[in-house]
């Protein structure tokens, strides 16, 4: 479900729509919006792409050091039809300290309310 992205649109709250090929290397073209908030397109390169385990990619603003984020999707099993989703952003860059408020409340709620759809969607 994570790397099916032309179906983003269907159940995903917070990311909109990926554009792009599910493959290691390529440039997405995301566009993300919180509920309430405004919306943002930006063009990550997934770093790692191991399809039912883990998609992960790293995208930025303007040039490297200003403003770097590196999004972690993993999933894990943990039992007979039981698995654990794990999400992690790891930011960087001069930029960090003043964009942390909007990151750490609209930025997590969204993806919050994005792991909210995901289990509604997987559970079905």
């Amino acid at each position: 479900m994570l790397i099916d992205f032309s179906r983003y649109n269907q159940w995903n709250p917070f990311i909109r729509s990926i554009n792009g090929e599910a493959r290691q290397g390529e440039t997405l073209e995301v566009f993300m919006q919180p509920s309430g908030g405004k919306g943002m397109t930006f063009r990550p390169v997934i770093l790692a792409l191991h399809p039912g385990r883990e998609l992960r990619w790293t995208g930025r603003l303007l040039l490297p050091g200003i403003f770097d984020g590196e999004h972690q999707f993993q999933i894990e099993p943990i039992g007979e039809n039981r698995t654990r989703f794990v999400q992690r952003e790891l930011f960087s860059g001069l930029l960090v300290p003043f964009l942390w408020n909007s990151l750490d409340k609209q930025t997590r709620e969204g993806f919050e309310e994005m792991n909210r759809a995901l289990k509604v969607q997987v559970e079905q």
